[in-house]
């Protein structure tokens, strides 16, 4: 499996002849951990999952084999058992969420669960979470007792983050890493909105945040048929920038580079290196029109989150009463699943979530020289607060103004700062990530003007 990825081109770009575009090898230790990742373990776990009959929010918890209250104690049992004499913490998150005169009629016990591996860096702050939703409905939101086996939405993501926590279970890394399970998302992303104000009042650093939903079917109700590309959806304009964010954005023109949009290309530049048979179709939308998901509240409370879903959606899978009706099977059952695909997705998000774990802390104060006019472009930045050890320079990207991905990226050295000769800040967008001696690479970071 030895390849070898240059990661950009040289688009609307002339830099020096000195500056050496960056050429990364995949890291042998990565692509060891992507290749256990078992669309076996996959299917096993959706179809245990599909198997308690309905994990609606509001069903029953008593039963140990039907019901919500049966799934997670399934899901945690099999994560400790996952866990082992490793290094993952398991528990529940447990909260009670009172009737709201919505879609929660009565005071109801929620429980996350969580497997969390810690860092190894005690100053490395960093907490790098990874959600699926283990809840389930069938047509009606409040009905709580009907069949629902909810195979595709969302057990393929409840799955595929288990199957992260069984790969990762005896790993170490600077950073922290969370991969959990959430209830009460078909009625009102209940249990994220928890997690997030928690890790909000805390004052958790959560460098980023992935929810996968809708992962595990191929084939979309327009009947195309697409195992070879997935859906990332990022916010532009970030929901929690406030007055002075909304000023920097609208100076520099960064609609198009908000943290979470800067977490999505990440992620398909990093799930690409190690999976180049999938496509990451980046998609420059919070979500889909007139649906939600796990990823909004983090957004909401200032931390990059992003969603990832299947390229075509089968809305006769999704939020319907198992049955047959004129010819067509309705239900989201676990034969429609396919678990090679839902494996791909997995070994993405596993890449991009150990690649960032492993990489040092991205640079801080990141700014652009604007004090004057100038042909060149002058960036500047801070080495990182913690784990700055394990800087051995940094990567500037650079693209033209209406393209979607970053086109250049050159390493400049363990400097903090860098001009660039005859590059003009205005024609051009720029970004600056740290990386470590073996090329784990940082989140990127917009820069803001500096004008002192």
């Amino acid at each position: 499996m030895s390849r070898l990825f240059c990661l950009c081109l040289f688009v609307f770009l002339s830099v020096p002849e000195t500056l050496a575009q960056v050429t990364v090898r995949p890291d042998a230790a990565i692509e060891a951990l992507v290749a256990r990742v078992n669309p076996d373990t996959l299917e096993s776990n959706v179809r245990r999952l599909a198997s308690f009959g309905t994990r609606h929010t509001l069903s029953e918890t008593a039963s140990d084999t039907e019901g919500i209250g049966a799934a997670r104690r399934w899901i945690l049992r099999t994560l400790e058992r996952y866990a082992g004499d490793g290094r993952i913490e398991v528990s529940f998150d447990t909260f009670t969420y009172h009737a709201d005169g919505r879609r929660i009629n009565r005071d109801v016990v929620m429980k996350n669960v969580i497997a969390r591996l810690p860092g190894t860096d005690p100053h490395d702050s960093r907490i790098f979470i990874i959600s699926g939703h283990y809840d389930s409905r069938v047509s009606d939101i409040m009905n709580a007792t009907s069949y629902s086996p909810g195979a595709n939405d969302d057990a393929s993501g409840t799955a595929a983050s288990m199957e992260i926590a069984r790969v990762l279970a005896h790993e170490a890394f600077p950073a922290t890493l969370i991969m959990m399970t959430v209830p009460g998302e078909e009625q009102g992303l209940l249990g994220s909105t928890h997690f997030a104000a928690l890790a909000d009042s805390l004052g958790w650093n959560v460098a980023g945040m992935i929810t996968l939903d809708i992962v595990g079917n191929s084939r979309g109700g327009n009947g195309t048929l697409d195992n070879r590309s997935i859906r990332l959806f990022s916010e532009g304009v970030p929901a929690a920038e406030g007055e002075r964010g909304a000023r920097i954005r609208a100076a520099v023109g960064g609609e198009n580079d908000s943290p979470a949009r800067e977490l999505a290309r990440y992620l398909k530049e990093v799930g690409e290196r190690y999976v180049p048979r999938m496509n990451v179709r980046l998609i420059y939308r919070r979500d889909r029109f007139l649906r939600g998901g796990d990823h909004t509240p983090f957004s909401a409370r200032g931390f990059a989150a992003v969603r990832m879903t299947e390229p075509n959606e089968d809305y006769t899978r999704q939020h319907q009463d198992v049955r047959n009706e004129g010819g067509i099977a309705y239900g989201d059952v676990p034969d429609a699943v396919d678990y090679d695909y839902l494996a791909d997705v997995t070994r993405i998000n596993l890449a991009g979530l150990v690649n960032l774990a492993m990489a040092p802390p991205a640079p801080r104060d990141v700014g652009i020289w604007a004090r004057g006019l100038s042909v060149d472009t002058r960036l500047l930045w801070k080495v990182p607060a913690a784990g700055a050890d394990r800087v051995a320079g940094y990567n500037i990207y650079v693209r033209d103004t209406t393209a979607s991905l970053w086109e250049t990226k050159i390493f400049v050295g363990n400097v903090t700062e860098f001009t660039l000769k005859g590059v003009s800040k205005d024609n051009h967008f720029f970004a600056v990530q740290s990386v470590d001696s073996a090329g784990h690479e940082s989140s990127i970071v917009f820069p803001v003007p500096v004008f002192r």
